[in-house]
């Protein structure tokens, strides 16, 4: 077997895996932790903010108590694992919470809903914080925990257990024929199945692409004197606000998040950065932000996560997404899906993970409307790109996008630094976007980055952008 990604997902499965007596190799482009799971705010929750209600409007009651039991599953195994691995875990309450009166019947409905599928959820009508809170639903005794951490013991777990993990080592394609070829940078591997844990799949012959939608949101670690722990909090409204304590020392640091929006479509990242930063100077006066960080998150067209078979017509190689911020816990969910299809054992509650099945019906006019603004977009870039490049190069900082030599250019200026890349993406011809809180160029069709040299830092693109001749000067 080889497991493509080592996030939560893929070294979750590796180690089910494993202890089901396969030999398993972990493939990773760059380190464990480099993706998403590395920038959670890592909560463990089964409240997921207003994902049951969202998932009631488009799906039956019984997919719905199915993710929650798949939400269960990951929570108990994570839980479980951490105790024996001696990963560090906190147990406070999660709440969706109401930042104004416009939004309380939104929350009211998801506490609705979270009891009708049998969680114990329970309503908190005000509560001692510094944010605007008018009520918010309540279930008791989640967890939270070091992304880092849990990954840390994962590989050591992985790795006792015979598991090959391979970090440097990006795949580029996967042959779904009786080969079963992974190719690497480094190399080729032979597999009798391959699971794509990638966040979003590479080699996607299935079109996942166009059924999950890419967004960025943004975090902030804060440090203030006498803070006490708290509860994990997150907004029903918008924009979303998600608040945390995790211990630091004899204290405890803050955690704040939010102002996502969809890859490559911000007016300004650095100004969603610096808006983040101002609520939260505004609410917890003399803290001190500490660290700035970000991270890129799949939402499914149909509410419920893709995971099984990369095609209808053959599970040999097999995909796990469209976790919608939620990888702690649906993406251990996923492992127990995937492991268990490699041996006919999956859990009774698989259908709300089934990557093709019925339910991703719902979300056709979702996914028709977003793949409708993707190829708008790419029409709108092209038509923009027709404008030359300028004579000048960018100011410190910045980047832009224009025609040089008949061809799409992205040239940026960072550390002093210019440097000119091809502005088509490598994944399906997109024109990349300037990140100007990152300083990456960001692909709006799918969501694929790269760094100002044009090196890939997430799929589903798999090569990186090719340099221009010429394009670095001092």
């Amino acid at each position: 077997m080889a497991v493509v990604g080592a996030g939560i997902t893929g070294l979750s499965t590796a180690v089910m895996l494993a202890a089901r007596g396969c030999r398993v190799v972990v493939l990773e482009a760059r380190h464990a932790g480099a993706g998403t799971t590395g920038s959670s705010t890592a909560k463990v929750s089964v409240l997921q903010g207003r994902r049951q209600s969202e998932i009631a409007a488009k799906q039956s009651g019984d997919l719905l108590a199915h993710y929650v039991a798949g939400g269960r599953f990951g929570q108990d195994w994570l839980l479980e694992f951490c105790a024996s691995a001696g990963v560090g875990v906190q147990r406070p309450s999660a709440v969706t919470y109401a930042a104004g009166p416009d939004e309380v019947a939104t929350v009211e409905q998801e506490q609705r809903v979270c009891e009708d599928v049998g969680l114990p959820v329970t309503w908190r009508a005000q509560d001692d914080v510094p944010f605007p809170f008018v009520g918010g639903v309540v279930l008791a005794d989640q967890a939270q925990l070091d992304p880092l951490e849990l990954l840390a013991a994962l590989v050591a777990d992985a790795t006792a257990r015979g598991v090959h993990v391979c970090t440097g080592t990006r795949v580029t394609d996967v042959d779904d024929g009786p080969d079963r070829l992974v190719t690497t940078e480094r190399g080729s591997v032979r597999a009798d199945r391959v699971v794509l844990a990638t966040g979003i799949p590479i080699a996607d012959r299935g079109g996942f692409f166009a059924r999950v939608a890419p967004q960025r949101s943004y975090a902030l670690a804060l440090r203030l004197p006498d803070l006490p722990a708290s509860d994990m909090y997150l907004s029903a409204g918008s924009p979303v606000r998600s608040i945390r304590t995790t211990p630091r020392g004899q204290g405890q640091t803050l955690l704040v998040g939010g102002n996502s929006h969809p890859v490559g479509r911000s007016s300004s990242e650095r100004e969603a950065v610096e808006d983040l930063v101002a609520w939260a100077l505004r609410h917890y006066p003399g803290a001190e932000v500490t660290h700035r960080w970000s991270a890129q998150d799949y939402h499914p067209i149909d509410a419920l996560p893709y995971v099984g078979p990369l095609t209808p017509s053959n599970d040999r190689v097999l995909v796990a997404t469209g976790f919608a911020k939620w990888g702690l816990t649906t993406g251990v969910a996923a492992a127990a899906v995937l492991s268990g299809l490699v041996d006919d054992g999956a859990p009774e509650w698989a259908d709300a993970f089934a990557s093709w099945s019925g339910h991703e019906l719902a979300g056709v006019g979702t996914g028709v409307k977003q793949n409708l603004k993707v190829v708008a977009d790419l029409v709108v870039d092209r038509v923009a790109a027709l404008e030359p490049v300028p004579d000048v190069a960018p100011v410190e900082g910045t980047g832009c996008v224009g025609r040089a030599g008949g061809r799409p250019v992205a040239i940026s200026t960072t550390d002093g630094v210019t440097r000119a890349v091809s502005a088509t993406c490598t994944h399906l011809s997109g024109l990349v976007h300037w990140n100007d809180a990152e300083r990456s160029w960001d692909c709006p069709l799918h969501g694929s980055r790269f760094t100002t040299d044009g090196t890939l830092l997430e799929g589903p693109a798999t090569k990186d952008l090719p340099g221009l001749e010429g394009s670095e000067a001092d």
